[in-house]
């Protein structure tokens, strides 16, 4: 399985065994993936986007994702997820779970509740979003009631995740697992919206996984929930459609790299420049006030 080439930290009690592109699994010392029920997931500082990892890394992201992915798993008690204890190697502490090896589906499982990013590119040609018609008149950060499941494929590192429709979810994993997934998917993302509103936040949409429970079937919610990397936050005073919405996320990043500034061409193939120390710091002061809005908790690094 190939992954993404980074430092491999000397782990007692855990060997290293793959890295994504901001995460790294290790297994137990001495066995192999194969035979063990259980992984180290280490959320590193690791940024990515476009697919591509980027050269700058931002600081204690990896805590404050792994921190508000505990924290939503609390909120989300309805289900079942793959975190065992957080009993973990004191240079990991923090940015660490231990998890249920779980049998993942090849699936992002996408909620969208508002309209904006690569779907509103899609509206406004073909009035649809990953191919499910909408009506006429909608602008970005218009709401979409109810939610839309828009999975999509996942891909090797390096590679782009394909947008795909219900029917190919369906062909992938089976009717049944298709099924349970936009249910759980869309039930989740609701669930969801209504702590962060609560919160002054508005969650615009979020990228879910699931994988099944190798010892009784579950359907289980694993990787991380409901973060800065994994969802679009937006500041609900500030919200107005029509408009593109200040974020609590690493659209902050994107909007940088394609903006003139950075001189880097998104559809050129090429590495992404690294980012300047000024937006560095912002979208870590970014990922801090999203963990702290929606937690009500001082983040401590």
């Amino acid at each position: 399985m190939a992954g993404f080439q980074t430092e491999v930290l000397d782990l007692e009690g855990w060997d290293h065994f793959y890295s994504g592109k901001v995460r790294d699994l290790y297994v137990p010392a001495g066995a192999s993936f194969e035979e063990t029920d259980r992984v180290l997931v280490v959320a590193s500082d690791r940024i990515s986007a476009y697919d591509f990892v980027l050269t700058s890394e931002i600081p204690d992201k990896g805590k404050v994702l792994t921190q508000l992915s505990l924290w939503w798993f609390e909120q989300l008690g309805d289900f079942a997820n793959h975190v065992i204890s957080t009993d973990v190697p004191e240079a990991v502490a923090g940015r660490a779970m231990v998890c249920k090896k779980l049998e993942m589906y090849p699936i992002e499982c996408i909620a969208r509740g508002y309209l904006t990013g690569s779907g509103l590119a899609e509206y406004k040609v073909s009035k649809t979003v990953c191919s499910l018609p909408l009506p006429d008149g909608l602008v970005d950060g218009s709401r979409l009631e109810p939610a839309l499941f828009t999975p999509s494929a996942k891909a090797e590192v390096g590679e782009h995740d394909e947008n795909i429709t219900y029917e190919q979810t369906a062909e992938r994993v089976g009717n049944d697992v298709a099924e349970a997934l936009r249910e759980k998917t869309v039930a989740l993302y609701e669930q969801a919206e209504k702590i962060a509103r609560a919160r002054g936040i508005i969650l615009a949409d979020t990228k879910v996984e699931f994988g099944a429970d190798p010892a009784t079937g579950e359907i289980t919610l694993g990787d991380e929930v409901l973060t800065p990397d994994s969802s679009r936050f937006w500041d609900a005073a500030a919200y107005q459609p029509g408009q593109a919405q200040p974020s609590f996320d690493k659209q902050f990043v994107r909007d940088w790299l394609t903006s003139s500034a950075s001189g880097w061409d998104k559809n050129s193939g090429e590495q992404p420049p690294q980012l300047p120390a000024e937006i560095v710091e912002k979208t870590r002061a970014r990922y801090i006030e999203a963990y702290e809005r929606l937690t009500g908790q001082s983040f401590t690094a």
